[in-house]
């Protein structure tokens, strides 16, 4: 394993306490006491915010310094839309490929994930979600587009938070589709409808939160 720099170390922090809504929209980042809890100088805590201003996370307000971005939930969806085509044609690429041995590694992170979910154990599930997705995309051997899900998923991370979508019977259907992801996956599945069930998967996710957000306005 690569020991992490000062900088990454950082940023890892960071990033982990605005995604888990630990700062929330509108908070000042205070350098000088970043920096003295992670016991560094105020050299990498800046290097990491310009990091996370690059990804939208964080932004530079006059006369106060760098402030915790505002959400805007309505981009969620239209986001999550659009992370749906994208790994619902990786997929497709993946599968013309894809390795026995990660089926079995699939199905493991799906039962974690069920477990985590009975746990409610929020951040748990959320990346356990995100590490099975990307076992299957990053088979695709198309660096751009690994890349593009690499920035929209990063960008979903800095609208919805870990959970957001985890109040709801929607992640309790997303296992079940898991599994049928999986399933034709192992069974070499024409590729129409395997591209078909992972771009719904996202697009049932992004509907949900639509009508969730609706009933709370």
């Amino acid at each position: 394993m690569i020991k992490e720099n000062k900088q990454q170390k950082v940023y890892r922090l960071l990033k982990a306490r605005i995604i888990e809504r630990v700062y929330v929209p509108g908070q000042r980042i205070v350098i000088d006491q970043i920096a003295k809890e992670l016991e560094t100088s105020s050299i990498p805590v800046r290097e990491a915010i310009r990091q996370l201003e690059s990804e939208r996370l964080i932004f530079y307000k006059q006369n106060v310094g760098p402030v915790v971005a505002e959400v805007n939930e309505s981009d969620y969806s239209d986001t999550l839309r659009v992370l749906a085509v994208l790994e619902g044609y990786a997929t497709v690429l993946s599968a013309q490929r894809f390795p026995g041995n990660k089926i079995k590694q699939l199905k493991v992170h799906n039962k974690l994930m069920e477990e985590a979910l009975e746990e409610f154990d929020i951040i748990k599930y959320s990346k356990l979600n995100t590490a099975f997705h990307q076992m299957i995309w990053e088979e695709c051997n198309n660096n751009y587009l690994m890349e593009s899900i690499k920035d929209t998923t990063s960008r979903l991370d800095s609208i919805r938070g870990v959970g957001s979508t985890l109040y709801s019977i929607r992640v309790k259907e997303s296992i079940k589709e898991h599994e049928e992801i999986i399933s034709l996956l192992e069974n070499g599945s024409d590729f129409p409808e395997l591209e078909q069930l992972s771009r719904q998967h996202k697009i049932k996710t992004a509907e949900d939160f639509e009508r969730r957000r609706l009933k709370q306005t």
